[in-house]
Formats: C-alpha cells, structure tokens, sequence
C-alpha cells in the first residue's frame, strides 16, 4: 500500500471521527446547559456535573477527538493539496488550526467547569456566588468557541473542496456537494451568531454532514483517483 493510499484512509477516518465524536458526546454531556444544544441541560448544572463526573470526562474527551482530528486533517492532506495549489493548501491548515484552536477552548472550559462544580459542592452549594457568575462565563466561553470554531471549519470547506475539484483527487459531483452544503450551513451561521436560530435550523447542516460522510467513505474504500496523484509527479 503507497502513502497516497495510506493517507486516504486515514483522513477518511478522521473525517469521521471529527463528526461523530461531538455527535456522541451530546448523550454524556447531557447534564450540561450548552447553549448551541438549545434546552438540553440541568438548570441544576453546577450541581449535576460534579454528581455527573464521569459522563462528563467522557464528554470532555469526545471533544478532545474531535479537536485532535480537525488538525490533523490538512496537515495529512497539505503535502497533497500543495501540488495543486500551495496557497489555498496553506489557506485550509490555518483555518482547521483556527478551529482545533477554538475545540481546545472548549475542552479547557468543560474541565473548567467540572472543577468548579466540585468546588461548588464542596461549599454547600451556596445560592449567591461567584460560582454561578463563572459558570455562566464558562458556558458562554463554550457557546461563543463553538460559534467561532464552526465559522473557522466552515470558512475552510470551500477552500477544501475547491482543490479537491481543481484537482480531480475525488470525484467532482462530490466536489460540488460540500460546495453546496457548506453554503448552505455558512447562510444560517449570522442568524445563529444573534441567537436567532428558528426550530430545526439543524437541517441545513445535513448536506454538509452528509458530504463529509461520503466523501470519508469513499477516501477508505476507494482512495484518491489515481490518475490525479499520477499528474503530481509530471
């Protein structure tokens, strides 16, 4: 098996893993009021999450996959891009590290706040605190890096998929695809900067999603058209 072919599979996987890691982890963070989950969360959270302790550190390192695996993408895929645009190649790793970036904030502040909700219990669960204002600025820490973390991923889609058609590595209806669903989810993303998100916005992420599923399935079954690295080397 040659690099190329290595490197296929392995962005293909964490493709995956950068999608359904955060997927899963809204079942173990289930106790913790986040924003971007709309009404999901204990209002007793600062309680519940220290009662919670374990699904929370789950929930912390589903979050630490995703970041891990966000970053890893483009550098896997830069020595490839390059050879057909070194610019935008570069464009798309500042992007996903701008993303990790704002992933690893996130993970920070939920480890922050299962500290806070031990200290809280530990105090006797006072009704006026300091803890509750940090909590809250702990939450809107989480609420804002994932607004801004889902504009850096988004911002990098087109960039992505671009070389990806410019290059011919997939094939370019699947190009087109995540050209298409990334617009899509980009349009919701100011109405959802103002919280004003109206019930089931979430549906313009499919296409996206669905895109990225595809497209890391094909890259592990199929890998890159071969034709395509061929003309890298001429």
């Amino acid at each position: 098996m040659d690099s190329n072919r290595k490197t296929a599979i392995i962005v293909g996987v964490l493709f995956i893993a950068a999608t359904v890691a955060p997927i899963i982890s809204v079942f173990p963070l289930s106790v913790v009021p986040l924003g971007f989950l709309g009404s999901i969360g204990d209002p007793d959270y600062l309680t519940a999450i220290s009662a919670n302790e374990n699904q929370v550190l789950i929930g912390a390192l589903l979050w630490l996959t995703m970041t891990v695996s966000v970053v890893a993408i483009p550098i896997m895929m830069f020595p490839i891009l390059r050879k057909h645009n070194e610019g935008l190649a570069l464009g798309y790793v500042g992007a996903r590290i701008f993303e990790g970036f704002f992933d690893a904030v996130n993970v920070i502040s939920l480890l922050l706040l299962l500290s806070l909700s031990r200290e809280f219990v530990t105090a006797g669960a006072p009704v006026a605190s300091y803890f509750q204002t940090s909590g809250a600025l702990l939450l809107a820490v989480i609420d804002w890096g994932s607004l801004l973390l889902d504009l850096a991923w988004l911002l990098s889609v087109p960039v992505f998929n671009y070389v990806l058609y410019q290059s011919k590595l997939i094939p370019r209806w699947l190009s087109v695809f995540g050209l298409i669903g990334g617009a899509l989810w980009l349009a919701t993303w100011p109405v959802r900067m103002f919280g004003l998100s109206p019930p089931m916005i979430e549906i313009f992420a499919l296409p996206i999603a669905a895109q990225e599923m595809i497209l890391a399935a094909w890259l592990i079954v199929k890998g890159f058209n071969s034709s395509a690295i061929a003309s890298q080397s001429e």
